[in-house]
């Protein structure tokens, strides 16, 4: 099967993507992915990162805020950390993650808060911040 032509979306998405999340983490998603889960990959860079990262109406800043309050509510750690990573990536600082953090806490629930607390902590000492 032939490889089709990569969109101008999906090229602007995987930019964005490694800018945001890094671009070992990406490559390392991409470069993992198999037959079954590559459209998955494909899906995420084109249409979250080509098109909604790339979108005019907020920063990336507000956008990573956004995101950690979801990804608390959600309980997803394992995206959490790189979206702290993220955050920092976009400016934000540890102040600004505490304070997303919190408001989430109040709206999720004390479980969902503090597996976020520990994940964000974890991933912004591995940022040596």
């Amino acid at each position: 099967m032939a490889k089709q032509p990569r969109s101008r979306k999906f090229v602007a998405g995987l930019r964005i993507r490694r800018e945001v999340v890094g671009k070992e983490h990406v490559d390392k998603s991409m470069s993992k992915a198999t037959e079954f889960t590559l459209p998955l990959q494909e899906y995420v860079t084109e249409y979250c990162w080509g098109s909604i990262w790339a979108r005019p109406g907020l920063s990336r800043k507000t956008r990573s805020l956004i995101n950690l309050g979801m990804l608390t509510a959600l309980n997803r750690p394992h995206e959490l950390r790189f979206h702290v990573s993220g955050a920092l990536r976009n400016g934000c600082t540890k102040q600004e993650i505490m304070e997303a953090l919190l408001q989430a806490t109040f709206y999720c629930g004390g479980p969902a808060g503090l597996d976020a607390f520990r994940v964000a902590e974890e991933a912004i000492a591995e940022a040596k911040c």
